[in-house]
C-alpha cells in the first residue's frame, strides 16, 4: 500500500515537474517568435508605434489654458412648488379635512455654460437653466453675477444667457463640418461642481441620434438631434460646458451622455457648433428660433426600403409625404423622392437633414438635391414657418408668455381624441403671473379667448399681451371638467 502510494506521489510531482517546464518553455517559445517574427509582422508593431508618437506630438495644453476661461460654472435655483396636503386621521374620523397649504424646499441644480462674446452672452443647455427662477454665474476667476435669460430652444436643448461683466474671455467658434472621425477633442466643465475639469477624447461619431428628446415629443416642438459622439469623459455637471477641437475653437457644446448608471460609460454627446451659433444669432436677434420647415414626412432609407426601391446604397431620406401648400411641394419635391443633399452638404439619414434645414431661417432660399427615378436633381425652394408663411416670429410672443405668468404647448391628437376637441393650447407649466392669479391650474387647455378659437401658443399669447381690458377663457381640463376664468389686464 505504502509502495502504491509512493509511486501514485513520485508520478504527481513529475507531472508537475513536466507541466510547469512546459508552460516555461511555452512563454520562452512565445518571446522568441515575437522577438524573431519575420518583417511582416513587425511592421504593425512599428505602426502602432508611430501612432504613439503622433498622440505625444498633440499639444492639449494651450487650448484646455485658453478654454478654462472661457467656461463658466451655472447655478440655478428652483423655488419650492406650493401643495396642499390632508391630515389623513382628521379625515379618517372627522369624515373630512381641511386641506393645508404648504411650500416644498427649493430644487438647485448645476451645469456649465461658455462665454461666446465678450458682451457677456452665454451658451448653456436648455435642461440646465429649465424652471430656474435664479441663475447664477459664476467664472474662472471666481467672480459671480446674476444670469439673464435672452431666450431658450428646446428643439436643440440651447439657452442663452447674459451677465454684465466686464474682462470676459470668449471662446472663439469652429466649424463643425470640417470635424472628422478620430480628431481629438477636449471636453471642458464643471462636472460634480469641480471646476474647470479638463478631459481629452476622439471623435467617435457625427450626426448621431439617440432619441434622448422623444420623452418631450407630447410637448410639440420637433426635436434636433445630430450629435457629435465623443469618448472625452462626460458626467452630471458637464452639461452645457464645452467641447473645443486642439485649436481650442468651440465645435459642440456637451449636453447629454448615454448610460445605465447616469454616470460616463464611454460615449458623451455635444450639439455641434454650426447649429449653436444658428440658434445664438436668432435667441439674440428675436427671443426665439426662427426655424424653417421643408413641409415634409420622412424616414431613413434603410436596407430594406433601398431593396424595395431598387437602388444601389441604403442612404438617404425617403421622402412619406408632403404637406399642402407646404415649401417642398410648392418647390416640386414629390413623394417618393430621397433627399441626399442641402446645399452643398450630403445627406444621408433623417439627423442629419434636420441639422442641415435647422440651420436655416423662414425665408431663406435652399437647393435641395433628391434622387429621382435613379437620376439627380436639385430643387430650390424656400423654406417657411411652422404656420406656412415666411414671416419670422416676433420676440413679443416669447416676452408675454413670461408676463402672463405660464408656459403653453399645442396638443397632441390623442388628447384631441381623448376630449373630442379640434383644437387648443395647454398650460405646463405655471407660475405666479395673471393666470394663476385668475384660478387656472396646470393641465388646464384653453380653448377660447373672449369667443374666439385658440390653436397655437402664439395666438393666446398675442390676444392676451394686446389686451385693454379683462377677458375671459373657456377651456377644459383633462379629466373632463370645464373652466371659465375671467383674466385683468
Amino acid at each position: 500500500m505504502i509502495k502504491q502510494f509512493t509511486s501514485v506521489l513520485s508520478a504527481a510531482i513529475l507531472g508537475g515537474f513536466v507541466a510547469v517546464g512546459s508552460m516555461y518553455y511555452l512563454e520562452q517559445t512565445e518571446q522568441t517568435e515575437i522577438m524573431a517574427a519575420p518583417e511582416s509582422y513587425i511592421q504593425p508593431t512599428q505602426a502602432a508605434y508611430r501612432n504613439v508618437a503622433s498622440f505625444e506630438a498633440v499639444d492639449f495644453t494651450n487650448a484646455a489654458e485658453e478654454t478654462v476661461h472661457g467656461v463658466v460654472h451655472v447655478k440655478t435655483l428652483a423655488k419650492g412648488q406650493q401643495y396642499y396636503e390632508v391630515n389623513p386621521l382628521q379625515y379618517f374620523f372627522f369624515g373630512q379635512a381641511e386641506a393645508v397649504p404648504r411650500q416644498a424646499p427649493p430644487q438647485r441644480g448645476s451645469g456649465s455654460g461658455v462665454v461666446v462674446s465678450s458682451e457677456g452672452y452665454i451658451v448653456t443647455n436648455n435642461h440646465v437653466i429649465d424652471g430656474a427662477d435664479e441663475i447664477e454665474v459664476v467664472l474662472n476667476d471666481n467672480r459671480s453675477y446674476q444670469a439673464e435669460v435672452i431666450g431658450s430652444d428646446p428643439s436643440t436643448d440651447i439657452a442663452l444667457l447674459k451677465v454684465d461683466a466686464d474682462d470676459l474671455y470668449p471662446v472663439p467658434l469652429g466649424n463643425s463640418d470640417d470635424l472628422k472621425l478620430g480628431e481629438w477633442v477636449l471636453a471642458v466643465g464643471n462636472p460634480y461642481n469641480l471646476n474647470s475639469t479638463v478631459t481629452a477624447g476622439i471623435i467617435s461619431a457625427k450626426g448621431r441620434s439617440i432619441d434622448i428628446m422623444s420623452r418631450n415629443r407630447d410637448q410639440n416642438f420637433a426635436p434636433i438631434e445630430s450629435f457629435i459622439q465623443t469618448d472625452a469623459a462626460v458626467n452630471p455637471g458637464n452639461s452645457g460646458g464645452a467641447l473645443v477641437n486642439t485649436k481650442g475653437e468651440l465645435i459642440g457644446i456637451n449636453t447629454a451622455i448615454k448610460s445605465p448608471t447616469g454616470t460616463f460609460t464611454g460615449y458623451s454627446f455635444a450639439v455641434p457648433s454650426n447649429i449653436v451659433h444658428k440658434v445664438v444669432e436668432d435667441l439674440r436677434d428675436f427671443g426665439v428660433v426662427q426655424r424653417g420647415f421643408l413641409g415634409v414626412s420622412i424616414r431613413d432609407v434603410d436596407s430594406k426600403l433601398a431593396e424595395e426601391l431598387d437602388i444601389d446604397q441604403p442612404q438617404g431620406v425617403y421622402v412619406n409625404g408632403l404637406l399642402d401648400d407646404g415649401a417642398a411641394e410648392n418647390a416640386g419635391i414629390e413623394k417618393g423622392d430621397i433627399i441626399v443633399g442641402v446645399g452643398t452638404n450630403s445627406v444621408t439619414n433623417v439627423p442629419q437633414l434636420q441639422e442641415q434645414i435647422g440651420r436655416y431661417r423662414p425665408g431663406d432660399e435652399v437647393t435641395v438635391t433628391v434622387l429621382r427615378d435613379g437620376e439627380e436633381k436639385k430643387v430650390p425652394l424656400v423654406l417657411r414657418n411652422r404656420f406656412g408663411n415666411t414671416e419670422v416670429i416676433e420676440k413679443s410672443v416669447d416676452i408675454s408668455w413670461s408676463a402672463l405668468g405660464a408656459e403653453f404647448n399645442e396638443i397632441n391628437e390623442n388628447v384631441k381624441t381623448q376630449l373630442d376637441i379640434d383644437y387648443g393650447v395647454q398650460v405646463v407649466e405655471l407660475k405666479d403671473g395673471k393666470l394663476k392669479d385668475a384660478g387656472l391650474r396646470e393641465g388646464f387647455i384653453v380653448l377660447q379667448v373672449d369667443k374666439k378659437p385658440i390653436r397655437n401658443p402664439e395666438q393666446l399669447a398675442n390676444m392676451l399681451a394686446q389686451l385693454e381690458e379683462g377677458t375671459l377663457i373657456e377651456g377644459i381640463y383633462p379629466n373632463g371638467k370645464r373652466g371659465y376664468y375671467g383674466v385683468g389686464n
